[in-house]
């Protein structure tokens, strides 16, 4: 007999900019010491309007120079490289989200997060970076499987694991029908104590380059004797849009987990648009998901959330857990 789902719980307020207290990314970055991890990273350096270094975020190289050194610096990644044009993940609200998950988890393993290979992470969309399952994996010790529908960007991701020594943590697996999600990449025997995604935000191109423009008028960038990019962190189409849009990619994953959801302990997005959570938990409910979680968090002055959900109960969870 299927359980009535749970009311989500309201989400706890978030203070503005303030990231999770795990996080690496605590207060201003020590560019001397990132310079000392990336030497390449110096001539990026720029003095922000307060006389604080920093770099321009509108240059696309500025921004995968500073995150190489912030991987190299931070988590010890020594090899990382996206190909032009893919998208540049910002890695503190990346790092955010997987804190978030693993708080999720110990909620129902005695208040200890849960670490090391026996949490098996599916990591929908992986991309070119492959950044979740490097930041998880240096974090707690989780084994990844990335998938993918660009074979291109697989390929780029598994130079990074192969580069790092990564192989064994890190498994790719690209997803040949890309109508789908979740069916069509499981096998049967297979299970994950948690999935991931990044979803594509936009409905199309145009909505994406839109979207790019309002950003950098509202950072006081648009500038128009510059020729800024249309992107600083990049993006493919399949990273960036899709049809429908993010609110259609989440209803189809939403109907996708109903039909692993024996495989599966937590199914988890991004949402980034608050207008699509109505959408998005309507859907879940008519899947039959028991509880559903909404987790908010902050970067600067980016609010972000993320939403989780199980078709598993509390006895359940802790007894998935226990068995690894």
């Amino acid at each position: 007999m299927r359980q009535k789902a749970q009311p989500p719980r309201q989400p706890k307020a978030v203070a503005k900019g303030q990231l999770h207290p795990r996080n690496r990314h605590q207060g201003r970055y020590d560019f001397p010491k990132l310079i000392a991890a990336s030497p390449e990273l110096g001539r990026f350096v720029i003095l922000n309007p307060y006389g604080k270094q920093s770099i321009d975020f509108a240059d696309p190289e500025a921004v995968r120079v500073f995150n190489r050194a912030l991987l190299r610096q931070l988590y010890g990644i020594a090899h990382w490289d996206i190909p032009a044009g893919y998208l540049c993940p910002p890695i503190p609200g990346r790092a955010d989200y997987l804190h978030g998950l693993a708080d999720l988890l110990s909620e129902t393993a005695g208040g200890e997060i849960p670490r090391g290979e026996q949490v098996r992470v599916l990591d929908v969309g992986t991309g070119a970076n492959c950044i979740y399952p490097l930041l998880g994996h240096v974090d707690y010790g989780w084994r990844f499987l990335g998938s993918d529908i660009d074979p291109q960007a697989l390929a780029s991701a598994q130079s990074i694991i192969q580069a790092n020594g990564l192989g064994a943590a890190i498994e790719l697996r690209q997803q040949s029908e890309p109508k789908h999600i979740f069916l069509g990449l499981l096998a049967a025997d297979e299970r994950f104590t948690l999935t991931l995604c990044n979803p594509p935000f936009h409905a199309s191109a145009a909505e994406a380059a839109s979207g790019s423009t309002r950003k950098w008028k509202n950072l006081g960038k648009l500038d128009p004797k510059r020729k800024l990019p249309k992107l600083n962190f990049g993006g493919q189409s399949n990273e960036l849009w899709c049809d429908g849009g993010e609110a259609a990619f989440l209803q189809r994953m939403a109907r996708e987990s109903a039909a692993v959801a024996s495989q599966v302990l937590w199914f988890s997005s991004l949402v980034s648009k608050a207008s699509n959570l109505p959408i998005l938990h309507k859907a879940l409910q008519q899947a039959g998901a028991v509880e559903v979680r909404q987790v908010d968090m902050a970067q600067g002055n980016k609010q972000s959330r993320f939403l989780a959900w199980t078709f598993h109960d509390v006895n359940a969870r802790r007894a998935w857990l226990q068995v690894g």
